[in-house]
Parts: C-alpha cells; sequence; structure tokens
C-alpha cells in the first residue's frame, strides 16, 4: 500500500506546486501588458498588423488536432490561429488565455468555412471574423477541485 501511496503524494504535490501558473504554448510572451480583445476590436484599425498581445475567454477550441482556439471577451470574438501549426494545444482546453500575435479580418471562402465547422464539430462560423495570428498563447491553469 505504503508503494502505491506514495508516488500518488509526490504527483499530487507536484501538481499543486504549479496550480494557477499559466500553461505556455509556442514561443514565450513578451512581458507587456494584454489588451482585452473588445478593446482591440473596437479599435481595430489602432491594433491592426502589429505583434501585440491579446487576452480572453476561450470558447471553441479545434477538434481535429488543437491547432486554434476562439477567444471572447465582452461578446466580442477572435479566432487565434498558430503561426506555421508550430504548436498544438490540448482540445479539451478553457478558461482565460492570452496571445501573442498579429490581429486582422479575413473573409472566408465556402471551402474555409466548411473546414473550420468540421473542425469545430458544427458550431457556428462566421463568414468574416477576425483572427490573431499567434507566436505563442498562456493558458490558465484550471483549478481541478
Amino acid at each position: 500500500m505504503r508503494s502505491v501511496l506514495l508516488p500518488v503524494v509526490l504527483l499530487t504535490a507536484a501538481g499543486l506546486a504549479h496550480a494557477g501558473e499559466p500553461v505556455r504554448y509556442g514561443e514565450p510572451l513578451p512581458d507587456t501588458a494584454a489588451v482585452p480583445l473588445s478593446e482591440a476590436l473596437a479599435a481595430f484599425d489602432q491594433h491592426a498588423g502589429k505583434q501585440q498581445r491579446y487576452s480572453g475567454r476561450i470558447t471553441q477550441v479545434c477538434q481535429a488536432k488543437g491547432c486554434w482556439i476562439v477567444l471572447e471577451d465582452n461578446g466580442q470574438t477572435a479566432r487565434v490561429m498558430f503561426k506555421d501549426h508550430a504548436f498544438l494545444i490540448p482540445k479539451d482546453s478553457s478558461g482565460h488565455a492570452e496571445a501573442v500575435g498579429v490581429l486582422s479580418r479575413k473573409e472566408l471562402t465556402p471551402e474555409q468555412l466548411e473546414h473550420l465547422r468540421e473542425d469545430s464539430k458544427g458550431l457556428e462560423v462566421s463568414p468574416v471574423e477576425y483572427r490573431i495570428l499567434a507566436e505563442g498563447v498562456e493558458i490558465e491553469a484550471v483549478p481541478t477541485s
């Protein structure tokens, strides 16, 4: 019994040591304040085309590979695509996230719409969407208890 209990206690303690720390995917995020997504979209022309740090809540994750997420903030959304598919995230990711990348607006072709609908398991996809081409993402660890 002791031989089984010790590894469980050690693994639990290791998990608690990192509780609350964000999990990073891709490149490290710069040490700058994140712009809430709703503020960036409200002033789109001021933020578009520039590398910046954005924040929001994950509402969707690519269910095919984990190669994109949708962030939402105050009713505004943007799809975060991972530059050059350099990293993937777990398909069950949720919670608050920050991404560093370049904001743009994209009109999707019918083929792109269909592809994204398949990847999101049939959820609604807008024919014109805001996008962030991200080099890195940090997701806040969600408490397990």
